[in-house]
């Protein structure tokens, strides 16, 4: 653990005494390991409950000093810690997104009154970069429905290499589905920036393009932008982390968690046989 040096501490109930501590490395929208050795520098013990008494947290900062996020993860106290004693406490915490360079500010909170540095006690302040979630742009293309010329050629044409083995990402489409050239780039790019589902919009084209096949699929159609908040499931979605595709309207979606709706990666869909059209 690194040593956290001489810091102001005041006289009072509730202060801390931040002591040494250790961080694992930290991707974008994942949940790191921190270990903190801490000091109840006060004349009050620490008690955590459920939802209330003292609580470890964390704030993420811009570079600058600006609130990213604000209320961390919560890490309760095992036991009572009286005044003078030392502990040690393993936290989750949870990345920011996108990678970047942030600072960390470990504090304690009294839940529902106050942050101990609201106090006067000094928050444990560490520079933090932030990786990528993913290293290597490695994408792998599932088609339902065999074999397709015009979902081959589109994926021959894509920005990014696609491969067979050992990729990050898995996406999913069916036999009929051309994906746009940039495709590929922009579903790493959002997996890159901590996303572990994303899916784009949907244009239907030729024979597929009736009324109540547009009205159906309006929700995923282009030019959306970028969407955390996606009211529906997302369509030919690219996976992370083994997660695993379902079905809606006939098609590979994602309804889960986490997710990004990327409308300027988009996918052209003509009719296939059997597929319901309205």
């Amino acid at each position: 653990m690194d040593r956290v040096g001489e810091h102001f501490v005041p006289a009072g109930p509730l202060a801390v005494r931040w002591l040494a501590y250790e961080l694992d490395e930290v991707r974008a929208g994942v949940s790191a390991r921190a270990r903190l050795r801490l000091e109840n520098a006060g004349t009050a013990p620490w008690r955590s409950g459920e939802r209330e008494g003292v609580h470890l947290s964390y704030h993420w900062l811009d570079p600058l000093g600006n609130p990213i996020l604000w209320d961390g993860v919560r890490t309760p106290l095992d036991d009572v810690v009286h005044p003078g004693e030392t502990v040690e406490l393993d936290a989750d915490v949870l990345a920011p997104r996108p990678p970047g360079g942030y600072r960390l500010a470990f504090d304690l909170v009294e839940e529902h009154k106050f942050w101990f540095q609201e106090l006067g006690s000094t928050a444990l302040d560490l520079p933090v970069e932030v990786r990528p979630r993913i290293d290597e742009r490695r994408l792998k293309v599932l088609i339902q429905g065999g074999d397709d010329p015009e979902t081959r050629a589109a994926l021959a044409a894509q920005e990014e290499s696609l491969v067979e083995e050992d990729a990050v990402a898995v996406a999913h489409l069916v036999a009929g589905a051309a994906p746009a050239p940039d495709w590929s780039r922009l579903l790493l790019n959002a997996h890159a920036e901590g996303w572990p589902a994303v899916g784009g919009a949907v244009e239907p084209t030729g024979g597929l393009a009736s009324h109540a096949e547009r009205r159906r699929l309006a929700a995923w159609a282009p030019g959306g932008g970028r969407n955390p908040r996606f009211p529906g499931p997302l369509l030919f979605p690219s996976l992370l982390d083994g997660l695993e595709p379902e079905t809606y309207e006939g098609l590979p979606a994602y309804s889960g968690s986490e997710s990004l709706f990327e409308g300027r990666a988009v996918v052209r869909l003509r009719r296939r046989s059997g597929r319901r059209t309205g």
